[in-house]
């Protein structure tokens, strides 16, 4: 048990997380994305433009890219399409301390505004371009806290877009998840639709659903696609991840970068033995053996149990594809081991067994988030879990 459950110490996050100020250090070049920095380079980009982008797909260190080419004094290239990344211009940018760009971000407090956080900004951005709004609310203290980019957030955007240009060719304004903005975006309507001159508005969204319809409507929506597992595979690889523990993260992932760099740290690659050793204990009822492996996993930190009930949702859907295709094409995305392991249990599981299973999981991921007591909780899922996996047993399978 103990073997299974033991991780090594875990890596900086830095070491996995590339600068990503210009085009060329984004993991990942989706096709919206040389459409914008076409009309970057050419000087012909809208005032108002709206990044839509999945959480952790690279919508941030696009908007940044974007910026950082508006800004640069010596663009290079045959096309003026990259920033030299050297000039006072590009090296401002990349500490986020331009003058002539502006950031807003949800906050948390009624009366609280971007301006009080950007240290704390400027090292987020530094350390993870891909971060997502939850870990960039934990870092400044919210806690059950909801965020939001509030009235005074709004009057802050206002007054400085009122200013004359400091230094470079543009005024830049990056908001992030305006989603987060609420009815207080109707405070930006005519500032968004008739800005200053050389006013450049960037809008890094990752629910449509959630912005006002006359903000979306003001704006030139460029959709991202998020990194394929290659591309996540390739990043983690070059920042000394080795390949089989990179392959095996980025399919996890499952393009969200920001969740391949916190699986890359927590030790993805014991989640496979863990979990089959659940099942095992599981399956045998042994008490013994399930208060066992229940206070080793209680042991470990909230984010890697995350994590685990995380791989074990993938581990069920493969299961699902595995019982459906029999693996005819190689599509089952598992590692050797626990692929062989799922192949054993198919005559074992069926898929309304299947179904118990999964909504057990969500449930313990549910809890998990609202802090639930591990050991409590983990015991009776793993009672539960017996019970599903003892559920029309065929006859035999108790002794094989």
């Amino acid at each position: 048990m103990g073997r299974v459950l033991a991780t090594r110490a875990a890596l900086p996050f830095r070491t996995f997380a590339p600068s990503t100020m210009r085009f060329d250090q984004l993991i990942h070049q989706p096709p919206g994305l040389a459409q914008l920095r076409q009309m970057a380079a050419a000087d012909r980009l809208p005032h108002a433009n709206m990044l839509l982008s999945p959480p952790g797909g690279g919508g941030l260190a696009a908007a940044l890219a974007t910026a950082t080419l508006l800004l640069c004094e010596n663009r290079q290239g045959e096309h003026r399409d990259t920033p030299c990344g050297s000039c006072r211009a590009c090296r401002k940018t990349a500490g986020c301390v331009h003058p002539d760009l502006h950031f807003a971000f949800p906050t948390v407090g009624s009366k609280a505004s971007s301006d009080q956080f950007l240290p704390q900004w400027r090292n987020a951005v530094r350390e993870s371009p891909y971060m997502e709004a939850n870990d960039w609310l934990q870092r400044i203290g919210a806690e059950n806290k909801q965020g939001n980019i509030n009235r005074d957030n709004c009057a802050a955007i206002l007054r400085k877009l009122n200013l004359k240009i400091f230094e470079g060719r543009y005024k830049i304004m990056l908001i992030w998840l305006p989603e987060y903005l609420g009815n207080e975006g109707n405070r930006l309507l005519k500032m968004i639709e008739e800005p200053p001159e050389s006013t450049i508005f960037l809008l890094v969204a990752e629910r449509l659903e959630l912005i006002l319809a006359t903000i979306l409507s003001r704006c030139q929506l460029t959709k991202l696609l998020p990194p394929n597992g290659e591309e996540i595979a390739a990043a983690l690889r070059k920042n000394g991840l080795p390949e089989l523990r990179a392959t095996a993260t980025a399919r996890l992932a499952a393009g969200n970068y920001n969740l391949a760099l916190s699986l890359a740290e927590s030790e993805a690659d014991a989640h496979g033995p863990l979990l089959l050793d659940w099942m095992r204990a599981c399956f045998q009822g042994s008490p013994a053996r399930l208060v066992a492996w229940t206070d080793e996993f209680a042991k470990l930190g909230r984010e890697t149990q995350k994590h685990f009930l995380r791989y074990c949702l993938h581990f069920w859907r493969e299961f699902l594809l595995l019982s459906v295709t029999g693996d005819a094409h190689g599509g089952v995305r598992l590692p050797e081991a626990e692929l062989q392991s799922a192949k054993k249990m198919l005559p074992l599981i069926d898929q309304d067994q299947l179904a118990d299973i999964t909504g057990l999981l969500s449930e313990c991921a549910e809890h998990v988030e609202r802090n639930a007591n591990p050991k409590i909780l983990f015991m009776d899922a793993g009672i539960r879990m017996h019970q599903i996996l003892r559920h029309r047993v065929p006859e035999g399978a108790a002794r094989a």
